[in-house]
């Protein structure tokens, strides 16, 4: 399987319900670190998972839209708790649907897997993995 990955980032507002998350109750400034990793089985005839340029600039309008946003006023994100591994499925699905919708061009509907991965520090990031 190949692979490739690009990366950006977002920065947002939010605060979570419920005692397990602590201080976290309250509203705070998060800063993520967003990998999205494109894998299919075989190189398109141009020798490529995908357009590397083309990816980088679909991540980053999907992240633009959440970027310096209060998460808590967020339509739809309305009675969630907005966390990484949350919003690592939120990030897929718009990249996905983006993908469908053509933006990594035709030779990307061959991709076969796709993994978002949102680093919240240094030290911890989730993921969220399916098919492209």
């Amino acid at each position: 399987m190949y692979s490739v990955c690009v990366r950006d980032h977002f920065m947002v507002a939010h605060s979570f319900k419920g005692e397990t998350f602590g201080p976290a109750q309250r509203l705070h400034g998060a800063t993520y670190v967003v990998d999205v990793e494109f894998r299919r089985p075989a190189l398109d005839p141009d020798g490529l998972v995908v357009d590397i340029g083309r990816a980088a600039a679909t991540l980053h309008a999907v992240l633009e839209a959440l970027n310096y946003r209060n998460l808590d006023d967020e339509p739809a994100f309305a009675g969630r708790n907005t966390t990484t591994e949350f919003l690592a499925r939120a990030v897929f699905d718009r990249v996905r649907d983006s993908i469908r919708a053509g933006a990594l061009g035709e030779t990307a509907r061959g991709l076969a897997r796709m993994k978002v991965t949102l680093h919240e520090s240094h030290a911890a990031w989730a993921a969220f993995e399916g098919d492209a």
